[in-house]
Protein backbone atom coordinates (compact mmCIF):
# COMPACT_ATOMS: atom_id res chain seq x y z
CA UNK A 1 0.00 0.00 0.00
CA UNK A 2 2.74 2.47 0.96
CA UNK A 3 4.81 1.57 -2.10
CA UNK A 4 1.85 2.26 -4.37
CA UNK A 5 1.22 5.67 -2.78
CA UNK A 6 4.84 6.69 -3.28
CA UNK A 7 4.81 5.42 -6.87
CA UNK A 8 1.70 7.48 -7.63
CA UNK A 9 3.49 10.57 -6.29
CA UNK A 10 6.45 9.72 -8.52
CA UNK A 11 4.29 9.26 -11.63
CA UNK A 12 2.42 12.52 -10.98
CA UNK A 13 5.64 14.51 -10.68
CA UNK A 14 5.02 15.38 -7.04
CA UNK A 15 8.38 13.78 -6.25
CA UNK A 16 11.36 12.86 -8.46
CA UNK A 17 13.05 10.10 -6.44
CA UNK A 18 11.53 7.34 -4.32
CA UNK A 19 13.44 5.15 -1.87
CA UNK A 20 11.84 1.81 -1.01
CA UNK A 21 12.71 -1.27 0.95
CA UNK A 22 13.40 -3.58 -2.00
CA UNK A 23 11.57 -6.51 -0.44
CA UNK A 24 8.35 -4.48 -0.28
CA UNK A 25 8.28 -3.80 -4.00
CA UNK A 26 5.98 -5.85 -6.26
CA UNK A 27 7.52 -8.18 -8.82
CA UNK A 28 6.61 -5.90 -11.73
CA UNK A 29 6.86 -2.12 -11.75
CA UNK A 30 4.19 0.30 -13.02
CA UNK A 31 4.67 1.50 -16.60
CA UNK A 32 6.87 4.58 -16.68
CA UNK A 33 8.94 3.77 -13.59
CA UNK A 34 12.33 2.10 -13.20
CA UNK A 35 14.78 1.24 -10.43
CA UNK A 36 17.87 3.35 -11.08
CA UNK A 37 20.02 2.18 -8.17
CA UNK A 38 20.44 -0.36 -5.41
CA UNK A 39 22.75 1.03 -2.69
CA UNK A 40 24.99 -1.42 -0.83
CA UNK A 41 22.93 -4.08 0.87
CA UNK A 42 22.70 -4.50 4.62
CA UNK A 43 22.78 -8.01 6.12
CA UNK A 44 20.02 -9.95 4.32
CA UNK A 45 19.59 -12.69 6.92
CA UNK A 46 16.73 -13.29 9.32
CA UNK A 47 17.43 -13.34 13.04
CA UNK A 48 15.96 -14.76 16.22
CA UNK A 49 15.26 -12.68 19.29
CA UNK A 50 14.19 -14.78 22.28
CA UNK A 51 14.13 -14.95 26.07
CA UNK A 52 16.77 -17.69 26.22
CA UNK A 53 19.19 -15.95 23.85
CA UNK A 54 19.38 -19.30 22.08
CA UNK A 55 19.73 -20.46 18.46
CA UNK A 56 16.83 -22.16 16.69
CA UNK A 57 18.09 -25.66 17.46
CA UNK A 58 18.25 -24.97 21.22
CA UNK A 59 14.80 -23.45 21.71
CA UNK A 60 12.59 -25.52 24.05
CA UNK A 61 9.72 -27.45 22.51
CA UNK A 62 6.54 -25.39 22.41
CA UNK A 63 8.33 -22.04 22.39
CA UNK A 64 6.13 -19.28 20.92
CA UNK A 65 7.83 -17.33 18.13
CA UNK A 66 6.21 -14.28 16.61
CA UNK A 67 6.15 -13.65 12.87
CA UNK A 68 3.46 -12.79 10.35
CA UNK A 69 5.60 -13.82 7.38
CA UNK A 70 4.41 -16.99 5.58
CA UNK A 71 7.98 -17.44 4.30
CA UNK A 72 9.47 -17.40 7.81
CA UNK A 73 6.64 -19.47 9.25
CA UNK A 74 7.06 -22.25 6.70
CA UNK A 75 10.83 -22.49 7.14
CA UNK A 76 10.71 -22.33 10.95
CA UNK A 77 8.04 -25.06 11.01
CA UNK A 78 10.03 -27.16 8.52
CA UNK A 79 13.07 -26.98 10.82
CA UNK A 80 11.23 -27.22 14.16
CA UNK A 81 7.65 -28.51 13.84
CA UNK A 82 7.42 -28.56 17.66
CA UNK A 83 7.57 -24.76 17.90
CA UNK A 84 4.48 -22.56 17.92
CA UNK A 85 4.51 -19.72 15.40
CA UNK A 86 2.10 -16.90 16.26
CA UNK A 87 1.26 -13.64 14.43
CA UNK A 88 3.07 -10.46 15.40
CA UNK A 89 2.64 -7.01 13.85
CA UNK A 90 4.12 -3.54 14.10
CA UNK A 91 7.39 -1.85 13.27
CA UNK A 92 10.72 -3.26 14.45
CA UNK A 93 10.60 -1.47 17.79
CA UNK A 94 7.04 -2.67 18.47
CA UNK A 95 7.86 -6.26 17.57
CA UNK A 96 10.94 -6.27 19.78
CA UNK A 97 8.80 -5.02 22.68
CA UNK A 98 6.18 -7.71 22.02
CA UNK A 99 8.87 -10.40 21.74
CA UNK A 100 9.94 -9.58 25.29
CA UNK A 101 6.36 -9.65 26.65
CA UNK A 102 4.54 -12.54 28.30
CA UNK A 103 2.61 -13.23 25.09
CA UNK A 104 5.70 -14.41 23.21
CA UNK A 105 8.94 -16.27 23.84
CA UNK A 106 10.63 -14.53 20.94
CA UNK A 107 10.30 -13.38 17.36
CA UNK A 108 11.83 -13.76 13.91
CA UNK A 109 12.84 -10.50 12.21
CA UNK A 110 15.05 -9.20 9.43
CA UNK A 111 18.57 -8.47 10.59
CA UNK A 112 18.70 -5.27 8.52
CA UNK A 113 15.94 -3.51 10.46
CA UNK A 114 17.54 -4.25 13.82
CA UNK A 115 21.04 -3.34 12.67
CA UNK A 116 19.88 -0.04 11.17
CA UNK A 117 18.40 0.86 14.55
CA UNK A 118 21.68 0.03 16.29
CA UNK A 119 20.04 -2.70 18.37
CA UNK A 120 22.25 -5.62 17.31
CA UNK A 121 22.86 -6.56 20.97
CA UNK A 122 19.26 -7.82 21.14
CA UNK A 123 19.82 -10.46 18.44
CA UNK A 124 19.92 -13.98 19.90
CA UNK A 125 20.99 -15.81 16.74
CA UNK A 126 21.37 -15.29 13.01
CA UNK A 127 19.60 -17.73 10.69
CA UNK A 128 21.82 -18.73 7.78
CA UNK A 129 20.33 -18.29 4.27
CA UNK A 130 20.30 -22.06 3.87
CA UNK A 131 18.38 -22.40 7.15
CA UNK A 132 15.89 -19.63 6.37
CA UNK A 133 16.13 -18.28 2.81
CA UNK A 134 15.69 -14.49 2.99
CA UNK A 135 12.93 -12.64 1.21
CA UNK A 136 13.60 -11.29 -2.28
CA UNK A 137 15.42 -7.98 -1.84
CA UNK A 138 15.67 -8.26 1.94
CA UNK A 139 18.24 -5.88 3.40
CA UNK A 140 18.42 -3.79 0.22
CA UNK A 141 17.06 -0.38 -0.71
CA UNK A 142 15.72 0.40 -4.19
CA UNK A 143 15.85 3.91 -5.62
CA UNK A 144 13.03 4.41 -8.12
CA UNK A 145 12.61 7.19 -10.70
CA UNK A 146 10.60 7.94 -13.83
CA UNK A 147 11.94 6.21 -16.94
CA UNK A 148 11.69 9.45 -18.88
CA UNK A 149 13.85 11.40 -16.41
CA UNK A 150 17.29 10.68 -17.83
CA UNK A 151 19.01 13.41 -15.82
CA UNK A 152 17.80 12.00 -12.49
CA UNK A 153 18.59 8.44 -13.57
CA UNK A 154 22.21 9.40 -14.29
CA UNK A 155 22.40 11.30 -10.99
CA UNK A 156 21.03 8.40 -8.92
CA UNK A 157 23.23 5.77 -10.57
CA UNK A 158 26.19 7.25 -8.71
CA UNK A 159 25.03 5.39 -5.58
CA UNK A 160 24.34 2.08 -7.33
CA UNK A 161 26.29 -0.80 -5.76
CA UNK A 162 26.98 -3.25 -8.59
CA UNK A 163 27.11 -6.49 -6.54
CA UNK A 164 23.85 -5.59 -4.78
CA UNK A 165 22.23 -4.64 -8.09
CA UNK A 166 23.17 -7.95 -9.72
CA UNK A 167 21.97 -9.96 -6.71
CA UNK A 168 18.62 -8.23 -6.25
CA UNK A 169 17.85 -8.18 -9.97
CA UNK A 170 18.39 -11.96 -10.03
CA UNK A 171 16.10 -12.39 -7.02
CA UNK A 172 13.38 -10.22 -8.54
CA UNK A 173 13.55 -12.17 -11.81
CA UNK A 174 13.04 -15.33 -9.75
CA UNK A 175 9.96 -13.78 -8.17
CA UNK A 176 8.48 -12.93 -11.57
CA UNK A 177 9.16 -16.45 -12.84
CA UNK A 178 7.46 -17.95 -9.78
CA UNK A 179 4.31 -15.97 -10.44
CA UNK A 180 4.92 -12.61 -8.81
CA UNK A 181 2.59 -12.24 -5.86
CA UNK A 182 1.76 -15.93 -5.47
CA UNK A 183 0.40 -16.92 -2.08
CA UNK A 184 2.80 -19.81 -1.44
CA UNK A 185 5.93 -19.11 0.64
CA UNK A 186 8.72 -18.51 -1.87
CA UNK A 187 12.12 -16.89 -1.45
CA UNK A 188 15.42 -16.34 -3.20
CA UNK A 189 18.79 -15.08 -2.08
CA UNK A 190 21.72 -14.19 -4.30
CA UNK A 191 25.28 -13.18 -3.48
CA UNK A 192 28.47 -12.72 -5.45
CA UNK A 193 31.62 -14.53 -4.44
CA UNK A 194 34.77 -14.72 -6.57
CA UNK A 195 32.98 -13.01 -9.47
CA UNK A 196 30.33 -15.74 -9.49
CA UNK A 197 26.62 -15.29 -8.78
CA UNK A 198 25.41 -17.85 -6.24
CA UNK A 199 21.64 -18.15 -6.15
CA UNK A 200 19.41 -20.02 -3.68
CA UNK A 201 15.68 -20.54 -4.18
CA UNK A 202 12.95 -21.94 -1.92
CA UNK A 203 9.27 -22.82 -2.04
CA UNK A 204 7.25 -24.50 0.71
CA UNK A 205 3.79 -25.32 1.90
CA UNK A 206 2.57 -22.76 4.44
CA UNK A 207 2.77 -25.27 7.31
CA UNK A 208 6.32 -26.33 6.41
CA UNK A 209 5.25 -29.92 5.80
CA UNK A 210 6.89 -29.88 2.38
CA UNK A 211 9.79 -27.65 1.37
CA UNK A 212 12.21 -27.49 -1.54
CA UNK A 213 15.46 -25.55 -1.80
CA UNK A 214 17.80 -25.48 -4.78
CA UNK A 215 21.07 -23.64 -5.36
CA UNK A 216 23.18 -22.98 -8.43
CA UNK A 217 26.03 -20.75 -9.57
CA UNK A 218 25.90 -18.45 -12.61
CA UNK A 219 27.85 -15.87 -14.52
CA UNK A 220 27.15 -12.35 -13.26
CA UNK A 221 26.52 -10.94 -16.73
CA UNK A 222 22.82 -11.83 -16.90
CA UNK A 223 21.19 -11.89 -13.46
CA UNK A 224 17.66 -11.90 -14.88
CA UNK A 225 18.31 -15.16 -16.73
CA UNK A 226 19.90 -16.61 -13.59
CA UNK A 227 16.75 -15.79 -11.63
CA UNK A 228 14.56 -17.48 -14.21
CA UNK A 229 16.85 -20.49 -14.25
CA UNK A 230 16.79 -21.06 -10.49
CA UNK A 231 12.99 -20.80 -10.56
CA UNK A 232 12.83 -23.47 -13.25
CA UNK A 233 15.16 -25.75 -11.27
CA UNK A 234 13.06 -25.26 -8.16
CA UNK A 235 9.85 -26.15 -9.98
CA UNK A 236 11.49 -29.23 -11.47
CA UNK A 237 12.74 -30.32 -8.04
CA UNK A 238 9.17 -30.55 -6.72
CA UNK A 239 8.09 -26.98 -6.35
CA UNK A 240 5.64 -27.31 -9.24
CA UNK A 241 3.55 -29.74 -7.19
CA UNK A 242 3.28 -27.19 -4.40
CA UNK A 243 2.48 -24.35 -6.78
CA UNK A 244 -0.31 -26.39 -8.39
CA UNK A 245 -2.22 -26.27 -5.10
CA UNK A 246 -2.61 -22.47 -5.29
Amino acid sequence: MFVKEIELALLSGEIDIAVHSAKDMPATLPAGLTIAAFPKREDARDVLVNRWNAPLSKLPSGARLGTSSPRRTAQIKAARSDLEVVPIRGNVDTRLQKAASDDYDGAVLAAAGILRLGRHSEISAYLSPHECVPDVGQGALAVQVRESDGETINFVRAIDHAPTSVAVRAERAFLVAMGGGCTMPTAAYAEIKDDTLHLLGMVARPDGSEIYRVSESYDCSNPEEAGKSIAALLLEAGGARIMETI
